[in-house]
């Protein structure tokens, strides 16, 4: 299989775990990622609220450059996925949209090709039964809370993929995973990235409700999707602990990097020592010493 890759901004720099996680588990898995020469930023922070057709423009770029391929695109990042969604939809609902934003873009794009989550790719359009061969490390006893934030499903109408207040897409990976999947209420709720620099009293209390509820619920680690979402739950931890008087961390995983760890790959291979929070203690005590070397 063979797909278009928009790794994104994040994943070339702050999530960049999470790219070489995604290429790292996509290679063992026989999945072919080609990068889109040339790609730009998609715009999700904040092109699409200034300019509606700028923000369809800049993913719709990017989308016509894999058109031009022939292969449907795979996105790991849950904003770029949502704004890349967004424009293929709008291109296809509205002949007008799609003259307007292929003359902006100066080529052609008829929205004739797919664009796919990463983690719809790998939990729902891959057999599981094929995954579970591969497992080599199993997450048994491994409480996992699954957090999709507010973008991946949301709306359905155009993600598409999965409910869009209780998603399952993650929590089935994680169960095939040999993990326990909690079921939790704050799944999908907001964890308040947008608001961590300019009202970061705000989002800490929304950071806050998550980690509270995580460990009411007996959770061991988070694992996302979502670059922000990972980097306000792993970079803040410490902060929201030290102010709500929280008992123990959680650490947090990209999917991709829960997926690595069972089939074989080494944390150095996933970017583990990358993380905020120290992942060893965690990969000690639930791996019995079966992954190849400890990591950060």
């Amino acid at each position: 299989m063979k797909y278009a890759y928009y790794p994104g901004c994040s994943l070339h720099s702050t999530g960049i775990e999470y790219d070489l996680s995604t290429k790292a588990v996509c290679k063992l898995l026989n999945i072919e990622l080609e990068e889109i020469a040339d790609w730009n930023c998609c715009g999700a922070s904040s092109v699409h609220s200034e300019e509606r057709l700028l923000g369809l423009a800049l993913p719709a770029r990017n989308l016509a450059l894999a058109e031009k391929q022939g292969l449907d695109t795979v996105v790991p990042c849950a904003a770029c996925f949502n704004r890349m969604k967004k424009a293929c939809f709008a291109v296809r609902e509205c002949k007008n949209t799609r003259e307007e934003v292929s003359e902006l873009i100066d080529m052609d794009y008829s929205a004739s090709r797919e664009v796919i989550a990463l983690l719809d790719l790998l939990a729902n359009r891959l057999k599981v039964e094929d995954l579970k061969e591969k497992v080599v490390n199993p997450f048994k006893g491994v409480k996992i809370a699954s957090y999709y934030g507010c973008l991946l499903v949301r709306p359905p109408e155009i993600t598409g993929f999965d409910d869009p207040e209780n998603p399952r897409s993650m929590d089935n990976l994680m169960e095939a995973l040999g993990g326990t999947a909690l079921d939790w209420s704050f799944k999908t709720e907001c964890c308040g990235g947008a608001y961590s620099i300019s009202h970061p009293h705000v989002a800490e209390k929304m950071l806050y409700r998550i980690f509270d509820a995580a460990l009411a619920e007996g959770a061991d680690c988070f694992t996302t999707a979502c670059p922000l979402c990972f980097l306000n739950l792993d970079m803040r931890q410490a902060e929201i602990i030290q102010k709500y008087d929280l008992k123990r961390q959680l650490p947090v995983f990209y999917f991709t990097e829960m997926i690595g760890l069972a089939i074989g790959c080494s944390p150095s291979e996933l970017g583990l020592e990358k993380h905020f929070v120290d992942t060893r203690e965690f990969l000690n005590g639930f791996f019995s010493g079966a992954v190849r070397e400890g990591g950060k």
